[in-house]
């Protein structure tokens, strides 16, 4: 018996329907804030870690992505996903009014059915899925061990190695994807090296003061040049974006495995 054309795209539908993988947000959600310590530490005011957005109940499909805007809900809506894992999330201080885009944004997440879930220090500070232990890892940086002391955990990881600046910014050129910013304020061979991704390039003094010689983060000021110069510290910024691509992707990968949900991640690099 043949299907009528409308009957038959429906069973296919149903079908697709029935076998796509459907997983409560709220198990999701309890794993995350368990696994990263979520309630335990400390942030910036307005990070707002945890889930930031919820939908209706289930997630069949994950995207993750470094920055929660209106560009990456936009991408996450394409892919058909319905829970965004970010690093950035929405909120870093007053949101309100929501008109303009804001109100764009608030709209595409709610008929679109799209959670957002956020974990910004959590995530960085994580040693195994975190941005530092994970960039770490594609550096091929072993006995790591705690490094920067900030908002009363270490959030970084340092090691003691012997290796040139120029095979470092090598690793790195391959690992971020992009040739890093090198302040060469130290000695040609890399002997301690601290890792910490994002903006820290405000902090020098407090990288030297835990006595590595090389430091690396994502981004910094101009002023931190001859600062570099000062310590005797080589820097390195690889970019606030490319430096914490790292977490997101391990986390969404985590939760695949777990929970048998599918995930892709959205590239929206700032060139920062």
């Amino acid at each position: 018996m043949r299907l009528a054309p409308f009957r038959f795209a429906f069973c296919v539908g149903l079908c697709l329907a029935l076998a796509m993988p459907k997983v409560a947000l709220s198990a999701l959600v309890n794993y995350c804030d368990r696994l990263l310590r979520t309630a335990d530490v400390q942030d910036y005011d307005g990070a707002a870690n945890g889930l930031q957005v919820a939908n209706r109940g289930t997630v069949t499909r994950i995207a993750a992505t470094v920055d929660a805007s209106l560009a990456t809900v936009r991408m996450a809506v394409e892919a058909d996903a319905d829970l965004l894992i970010v690093h950035h999330g929405l909120f870093w201080s007053a949101s309100h009014p929501w008109t303009g885009q804001r109100h764009e944004l608030l709209r595409l997440l709610i008929e679109h059915d799209l959670a957002v879930y956020s974990s910004h220090l959590p995530l960085d500070a994580h040693p195994k899925l975190g941005n530092n232990a994970r960039l770490c890892a594609a550096l091929g940086l072993r006995r790591l061990r705690p490094f920067f002391f900030e908002k009363g955990q270490f959030l970084g990881f340092q090691t003691a190695t012997d290796i040139t600046r120029a095979e470092l910014a090598k690793r790195l050129h391959s690992a971020l994807g992009a040739q890093p910013i090198l302040l060469p304020g130290g000695g040609e061979v890399c002997r301690r090296i601290g890792v910490v991704t994002g903006g820290a390039g405000s902090q020098l003094k407090l990288a030297a003061k835990e006595g590595v010689d090389t430091f690396i983060t994502g981004e910094g000021p101009h002023w931190t040049y001859a600062l570099a110069e000062e310590l005797g510290l080589n820097v390195f910024y690889g970019g606030h974006y490319a430096t914490e691509t790292f977490g997101v992707k391990a986390l969404a990968a985590d939760l695949s495995r777990r929970f048998r949900v599918p995930w892709m991640f959205l590239d929206h690099p700032t060139g920062l």
